[in-house]
């Protein structure tokens, strides 16, 4: 098999000399892999207890979930601006290599720590994924297109951070945990035979030929510490030196990498993209989308697990809602967008939608009918899925083909620290307001004030005594912890706890989606600030300079 001679540039830097079946081949092979990207970032939450027990690793559990996507996360820039340089099809042909190798070394560890490697070297290889795929469009797709075919990402990112929960635990039940990693191989292949095979090696000689490694250093050093940060605040106070020390290092880190790439020849992120309106707005308010969004719907598992009682299968169904809302919501609006150019209005009008839909999650209660949250989450859905399709489709549009990849990779990139800043924070407003609620509920519920304030305060302690947040009897784990001589007297009262504490984890939740309201409405008033286009965006262009 040889592969794919070199394929000159377009005109406009894009090889739309491709026939029509190899584009679509080229585009599901890219989408195969996002899915695998996608998938492994949330597959591993449901094994994840198991896993750790069974590599006697309890006390690095976090960093499972942590390594993957602090390496993901600094890797992705860094992934963009070596594409531009060498072309797409070798470096995501070296990510897709590593990530499967990766994936069975995870498979295959026998130790905690040889785990969180290979969800490292995991990760360091999945990052190359979502802004090459997305890099991809601009290579395969005139500008006009691009909104379109970027609705399928949306789509497919949808889809795979439901089903991840959802297979997870199934192959982990039923087959045991190495193979949530080892499906990955086959389906990997695919994707790695279609683009050796097709994937043409696009090359933009005016992109020069300089790898800013100190550059790359010092973006590692600056955001690692931040991540780790907001990873620690999940378990310690804001003022602990693991959390506001790590992320006070990582902004004056962030400062020098700043200085640095100000004065670099050919820096890893193009600090001038910035200069063009179109860039900044859209990835501002891509990292507030995305901030609202997974800070909110990502404890929906935990209410129809925790309160309602369902299963991890059974809840990741009750989110499809959600998943085929967002999908449609990308999908028409990327048409609309290549149809008409009117993406200024689609945007503005999808994040209004985001802000009611969250708005109308606030009244998420123990009670709150299945059926009226499967309406609540369907808006949602159609309010975040065209950020996913827009947003991509402006920034491709408003920078020269030779830094496209640079330029997507940092959309994604701050897509991601979006939603890990949002989970964080809105984990935090979880904690603080069921601390809050609590005491309120057991009280309304009939219980002595002897042991309202005992609960109060072990609700409060860091889940030291009781895990109020986890799945399982309840109503077993608070008489198990009481001491024996008193069982008899608390037993009675089981229901009446186990109500109030339902209640008040409801209203946590609730809570949580007024910080992503603001963070949606914030988004819409950025969106009021793009320039309006006569034409489709990809039409109109206003490219940027390359230095």
């Amino acid at each position: 098999m040889t592969s794919p001679a070199a394929v000159e540039a377009h005109p406009d830097g894009h090889s739309f000399n491709l026939g029509q079946r190899q584009k679509t081949e080229i585009l599901g092979a890219i989408l195969l892999a996002l899915f695998l990207f996608a998938l492994d970032q949330t597959v591993v939450g449901t094994a994840l207890p198991k896993i750790s027990t069974a590599l006697h690793g309890q006390a690095l559990y976090a960093w499972a979930i942590t390594i993957y996507l602090l390496t993901s996360t600094i890797s992705g820039p860094i992934y963009g601006k070596l594409s531009d340089l060498y072309g797409r099809r070798p470096i995501f042909i070296w990510a897709i290599s590593l990530f499967l190798a990766s994936s069975v070394f995870a498979g295959l560890s026998q130790e905690m720590w040889q785990f969180i490697l290979a969800r490292g070297l995991q990760g360091l290889g999945g990052g190359a994924v979502f802004p090459i795929a997305l890099a991809v469009i601009a290579d395969l797709y005139p500008p006009e297109e691009r909104a379109k075919y970027g609705a399928l990402f949306g789509g497919v990112f949808g889809i795979s951070s439901v089903l991840g929960p959802i297979l997870g635990g199934y192959v982990t039940d039923n087959f045991g945990w190495p193979w949530i990693f080892f499906v990955n191989v086959p389906i990997g292949l695919i994707s790695l035979f279609v683009c050796f095979r097709l994937l043409p090696p696009i090359k933009h000689p005016e992109s020069g030929r300089n790898i800013d490694y100190v550059g790359a250093a010092l973006f590692a050093a600056a955001i690692g510490p931040i991540l780790v940060g907001l990873s620690n605040k999940r378990s310690l106070d804001w003022t602990d030196p693991w959390v506001g020390g790590l992320i006070v290092l990582g902004l004056v880190m962030v400062g020098v990498f700043l200085w640095w790439e100000s004065r670099a020849a050919d820096p890893i992120v193009r600090l001038s993209l910035f200069r063009n309106r179109t860039v900044t707005i859209s990835v501002l308010s891509m990292f507030l989308a995305a901030f609202g969004f997974f800070g909110a719907i990502v404890f929906m598992p935990q209410w129809l697990q925790v309160v309602r009682g369902l299963g991890a299968t059974e809840s990741g169904l009750n989110l499809l809602p959600l998943v085929m809302a967002l999908i449609v919501g990308a999908t028409v609006s990327g048409q609309v967008v290549a149809r008409t150019g009117r993406y200024k209005v689609v945007i503005l009008g999808a994040m209004i939608v985001l802000a009611a839909g969250l708005y109308l999650m606030t009244g998420l209660r123990a009670d709150t009918d299945i059926h009226v949250l499967w309406v609540w989450m369907a808006i949602v859905g159609l309010g975040v899925g065209p950020s996913f399709a827009v947003f991509t489709a402006l920034v491709q549009n408003s920078v020269k083909p030779a830094i496209v990849g640079a330029a997507t990779a940092s959309l994604t990139f701050f897509q991601q620290i979006g939603g890990t800043i949002g989970l964080t924070i809105a984990s935090t407003l979880l904690a603080d307001s069921l601390v809050k609620e609590l005491p309120g509920r057991l009280t309304a519920n009939g219980l002595p004030q002897a042991m309202v304030d005992q609960f109060a305060s072990t609700s409060g302690s860091g889940g030291s005594a009781l895990n109020f947040t986890g799945t399982g009897d309840i109503g077993q784990q608070i008489l198990q912890s009481v001491p024996a001589p008193f069982r008899s007297i608390v037993e009675p009262l089981i229901p009446q706890i186990v109500e109030a504490f339902h209640e008040a984890f409801a209203l946590a939740i609730a809570s949580t989606f007024w910080v992503s309201i603001g963070a949606a409405i914030l988004a819409a008033v950025l969106v009021l600030f793009l320039r309006v286009e006569p034409t489709a965006p990809g039409v109109a262009r206003t490219e940027m300079p390359t230095a």
